[in-house]
């Protein structure tokens, strides 16, 4: 009686809590007025509302913090959304880039890849995309992408492949597919493992089938700029139940035992965790180590907003593309000055942003637009590493480069993105439509 009086009073006063939660919220958050010139237009942003502020706050009220109930709902959730059989929850994308490369190179996998192997990558890419692969000791092996795709050219795969290439490490750059076709033949022919960077395309598919589901594992971020968000979280998704196993293991300190934490009976679901043996000594299986992993976990906190987020996710994609449209035909009467964005025939992007690449025959600077967008409030961002090669952090790393890299070296210098957000409006818009014809029809580069 007392247990079920007290449950009720935990329920009520989670109500009223809840209740005042989303009074905050239309309070602090939710009336936002856009003025021309004064509100800053971002390139990407958190777009929710009180549900998952609300979400959030249950976790809070339950003080569980790691991960619990909501990062089961959300990895099934997730694993269902992509119609995919395992999805695990991390901490961000670039983790989950880690674990996904670490993985394959695991052990207690089947043909794992040995380090020195070579692994195909773009040259125009975020770090840490590439960083995983030299982290864990293999050869980037560096091709050029398109202009306008900014994806390689799935053609060029088969001069870039050697007896030592066992990876193919392959972002959807700002959520535009590669063409996985091809892609996915050349991997089949040459026995190449394949892991999809989704970290800008989440909802993004080709040939009606998602990306990230492709290849032998996925990778998603969930950062606040990106398609979802828990402000900082990732996942991987995968087929297959053994590369699950060694994703999970690395992600939580390289154990060997994968019962969830706190769902699991005290002696393990196999009933034996603590009758384990190591070198003849009797140890507790959730301190037996089978890979060299890390603590690459989120909070359950994180995974409760994760949940409310992804149910918008159709939603989110929707304006994407909607704002994507809107901002080609701004554009596209200035292709004589700009390369706009292209993608396949078989693709349907979710756009992460808008990219714009100045031709070389431009009467302008990139620094001259970019800096014309930045004074007036409209949010711009370079093409994250450009050439990684060009970066200082990669001065004396082993790579090869397949090819030339001349347009990624055209990207480092000439290619810029806007947002297009769920948070980006007609209002806003229509303002860069203005600040953009009035900075091209100047007949000399705008002054800042």
């Amino acid at each position: 009686m007392l247990n079920g009086r007290w449950k009720m009073n935990e329920i009520k006063l989670k109500r009223e809590i809840f209740k005042k939660v989303a009074e905050f919220y239309r309070l602090k958050h939710a009336k936002k007025t856009f003025t021309p010139g004064k509100t800053r237009i971002q390139f990407g942003g958190r777009v929710f509302d009180e549900r998952e502020m609300i979400a959030m706050t249950d976790a809070v009220l339950d003080f569980w913090l790691t991960l619990g109930k909501y990062a089961g709902e959300f990895e099934a959730n997730f694993a269902r959304h992509l119609s995919v059989k395992h999805a695990v929850v991390t901490n961000s994308g670039s983790s989950a880039n880690l674990l996904a490369v670490s993985a394959l190179m695991s052990r207690k996998t089947h043909n794992p890849i040995p380090p020195g192997s070579e692994a195909i990558t773009p040259a125009s890419t975020f770090p840490t995309t590439v960083n995983p692969l030299i982290q864990n000791g293999l050869v980037p092996v560096l091709l050029d992408v398109g202009l306008g795709t900014y994806n390689i050219n799935a053609e060029a795969l088969e001069g870039a492949i050697t007896r030592k290439t066992r990876l193919i490490m392959l972002p959807h750059t700002l959520g535009n597919p590669n063409d996985m076709k091809t892609i996915m033949d050349v991997a089949e022919d040459h026995h190449l493992r394949v892991v999809e960077d989704s970290c800008d395309a989440l909802d993004s598919r080709y040939a009606g089938k998602l990306v990230g589901t492709f290849g032998d594992i996925g990778t998603f971020s969930f950062y606040p700029a990106h398609h979802i968000s828990m402000g900082e979280g990732g996942a991987l998704a995968t087929n297959s139940g053994e590369l699950n196993r060694a994703i999970r293991s690395l992600r939580d300190w390289g154990r060997a035992c994968y019962c969830p934490q706190g769902a699991a009976p005290p002696n393990g679901a196999c009933g034996k965790r603590l009758n384990f043996k190591i070198n003849g000594i009797t140890y507790d299986h959730r301190y037996v180590y089978s890979n060299i992993g890390y603590n690459l976990k989120p909070t359950d906190i994180q995974c409760a907003m994760g949940v409310e987020q992804l149910k918008k996710l159709p939603a989110f994609t929707k304006k994407r593309q909607e704002n994507f449209k809107k901002l080609y035909h701004v554009f596209k009467k200035y292709a004589d000055q700009l390369i706009l964005p292209l993608s396949l025939p078989k693709a349907e992007p979710s756009w992460f942003a808008f990219p714009l690449t100045l031709r070389a025959s431009c009467d302008f600077t990139r620094e001259d637009l970019t800096g014309w967008y930045e004074k007036n409030n409209i949010e711009t961002r370079l093409l994250f590493a450009g050439n990684v090669v060009n970066q200082p952090a990669y001065k004396g790393v082993n790579y090869r480069i397949a090819g030339d890299l001349k347009n990624s070296n055209t990207i480092m210098k000439n290619t810029f993105f806007i947002g297009v957000y769920p948070g980006i409006d007609d209002r806003m818009i229509k303002y860069v439509k203005e600040k953009t014809e009035e900075f091209m029809g100047a007949k000399t580069p705008v002054k800042r």
